[in-house]
């Protein structure tokens, strides 16, 4: 399929540091119809990779399709990652990784344009469609389900807890092959727990109090409306995940939806496929057409 033009800003920091850091920058796809205009609505795609990989230049080629598609300019962040060979001097563990991920989400509701490095007035009816994939999942439901409760340590979690901005401005929530209860993973996937989940989140008998299962939803949060996908070709995280979180947040009465039986490929792969972009515009438009 052939694409329209997108105007590409690329490498616009939403956290000020010095030196600057590579893993607090984002890249903006906006539409080339729409480039002149203030950015309304604006999707925002999280990357996977287990707290300690993948890029946003990975996901380049999906948001300009995703942009094309929908019409509405895409955000891909950067965040922190746990190194893969962790030592005491570079470990980097939960919820490092979320925090930057709500850095990003401030600055976004500070301005109307982010292509102006934020020195235009905040539009508070500006929507956010939030995506976040794989792990990505899980620092999403960090940061808008009230883990506090089932933490023990508070001072961290409660670093987590959204502005009234942005939980205003959120208008939806997409979890994809999203990891949600970090003990149930780790009894399919025993190999989970040397590969990634004890350097992001240390070594622990359980992990129930770093999996936001049951964690409930915050108030003033009624408003966002969620979609839970997973793929039947779903390898590396197991469909319950998806099932128990989809249950937990109609219990919760949340508005969810779900998607689990239009993707077949595999775990990363159905970000290469029509099909996803797909299932998003049909939720996203629906949504809008609420409105």
């Amino acid at each position: 399929m052939e694409h329209a033009p997108v105007d590409e800003y690329l490498d616009i920091p939403y956290l000020t540091s010095q030196p600057q850091s590579p893993f607090h920058k984002f890249d903006l796809y906006v539409p080339r119809q729409i480039s002149a205009y203030l950015l309304r609505t604006l999707i925002c795609f999280v990357h996977g990779g287990a707290w300690r990989s993948e890029d946003k230049s990975d996901h380049a080629t999906l948001a300009r399709r995703l942009a094309f598609t929908t019409g509405c300019p895409v955000a891909l962040p950067n965040y922190r990652l746990t190194p893969k060979r962790p030592t005491p001097d570079d470990f980097l563990h939960h919820p490092e990784h979320a925090k930057d991920v709500l850095g990003f989400l401030n600055f976004i509701c500070a301005t109307s344009d982010p292509r102006l490095d934020g020195e235009s007035t905040p539009d508070d009816s500006a929507a956010l469609f939030l995506i976040g994939h794989s792990c990505a999942a899980h620092m999403l439901c960090s940061i808008f389900l009230n883990v506090s409760p089932h933490s023990p340590d508070a001072s961290d979690t409660d670093q987590l807890c959204p502005s009234d901005t942005v939980l205003e401005r959120t208008r939806a929530l997409v979890l994809s092959e999203g990891i949600y209860d970090l003990d149930s993973l780790i009894s399919i996937f025993p190999t989970y727990r040397s590969w990634f989940i004890e350097d992001v989140f240390g070594e622990h008998d359980s992990y129930a109090d770093a999996s936001v299962i049951k964690a409930p939803t915050r108030s003033h949060s009624g408003h966002i409306e969620w979609l839970i996908i997973h793929s039947k070709g779903d390898t590396l995280v197991d469909e319950e995940q998806s099932q128990a979180m989809y249950s937990h947040l109609r219990n919760q009465s949340v508005q969810v939806r779900k998607s689990f039986d239009e993707l077949f490929e595999g775990h990363n792969e159905i970000l290469r496929g029509d099909q996803y972009v797909d299932v998003l515009h049909r939720f996203i438009e629906a949504i809008s057409t609420l409105e």
